[in-house]
């Protein structure tokens, strides 16, 4: 697709779908597929942001401000491959069997019966599920995929679960197959069947979600995402709502809490595991820690985050949804510094 198309394609006051009625402020779109869509409160700021999109190598962004989009670049229905992004979708799924009782986060891994390759170190066997979706077990089992903070991981079996922080492949990917060890399901099947299906996902295939094991080290590959910007936008509008679409809990707000709130400080984060000055971590989100130098309409909020340029970020100051992508695999690539120092704050500027 051209700059000069992508360009026309970014929507600064789409009309409201004929039919439709104003939605109360913080409310979910109520149909299962279109989206409402109103003028950016500040139009100023929309022609910016289109501005600073057409130069970098945006595939396409969604801004989404009480429940309307406000701003469109791109091709929405696109579907591509989100990257680490996937770890909050990992991390959303996990809520309705947490809250059934199929899964108690506090279950060590010794007392599920899970191992790897090689075999775990007894001081790695009490490692909690919770531990995991922190990224604080110390396990550091080589992952089935690169593109983690492996290289600054401590030696094997040096700290206890808890103690550290590391973005660490291996606890993403083990976080899959526990799931579906635990459930009896698939994480993709869970994924469709508890979050995808009820707000009404419109590019979500199952069958192609890709699952791949690189290195061959560990038995637990990772369990990759491909999405369309519309869609990651549906999953940041569900986290902003506490887990509601329209009348109906998808997700327990109890969960949404819980993996949304900071668990690592930025500061410990920028010492283990190198990413963005500012962002601490909760449970597989990355969070826009309050005690950063963040402004004020972004403190408070959190990101799922992917290389090449995949972000889904959730604004609840401003009431505010971004999804941003970069078509990957390709040469394309918008970088976690263009765009927190630069997209995201534009977006933010919306409002």
């Amino acid at each position: 697709m051209s700059r000069l198309i992508q360009r026309r394609n970014f929507i600064l006051g789409a009309t409201v779908a004929a039919g439709c009625t104003n939605l109360p402020d913080r409310a979910a779109p109520l149909a299962p597929v279109d989206w409402h869509r109103a003028e950016a409160p500040n139009p100023t700021a929309a022609r910016a942001l289109s501005s600073l999109l057409v130069r970098l190598d945006t595939t396409s962004l969604m801004a989404v401000h009480r429940g309307r989009v406000i701003a469109s670049y791109g091709d929405e229905g696109l579907t591509s491959y989100v990257a680490s992004a996937r770890k909050s979708l990992v991390s959303m799924t996990y809520g309705p069997s947490v809250a059934r009782g199929v899964i108690d986060i506090d279950a060590t891994l010794e007392a599920i019966g899970f191992d790897d390759i090689g075999g775990l170190l007894p001081v790695e066997r009490t490692a909690t599920i919770r531990q995991l979706l922190m990224a604080r077990s110390g396990i550091y089992h080589r992952a089935a995929n690169l593109g983690d903070a492996t290289d600054r991981a401590p030696p094997r079996g040096s700290v206890r679960p808890g103690e550290y922080f590391l973005y660490n492949n291996w606890d993403f990917n083990a976080l899959g197959a526990i799931f579906e060890k635990l459930t009896g399901r698939s994480l993709y099947r869970a994924f469709e069947e508890d979050i995808a299906l009820p707000i009404g996902m419109q590019d979500w295939k199952s069958e192609a979600q890709p699952v791949r094991n690189d290195t061959g080290d560990s038995a637990h590959p990772a369990q990759h995402f491909v999405l369309s910007t519309r869609d990651m936008a549906r999953i940041g509008l569900l986290m902003l709502h506490d887990g509601r679409w329209g009348r109906r809990e998808v997700l327990p707000r109890t969960w949404i809490r819980l993996t949304t709130r900071l668990t690592t400080s930025a500061v410990e984060v920028e010492r283990t595991s190198p990413f963005i000055p500012g962002l601490g971590y909760g449970y597989l989100w990355w969070i826009l820690d309050p005690a950063a130098d963040w402004g004020q309409g972004l403190k408070g909020g959190y990101t799922a985050s992917g290389a090449f340029g995949q972000f889904i970020t959730v604004l609840p100051a401003l009431d505010l949804v971004v999804a941003h992508k970069t078509l990957a695999p390709s040469k394309l690539n918008v970088t976690a510094q263009q765009y927190f120092d630069e997209i995201l704050p534009a977006a933010s500027r919306l409002v």
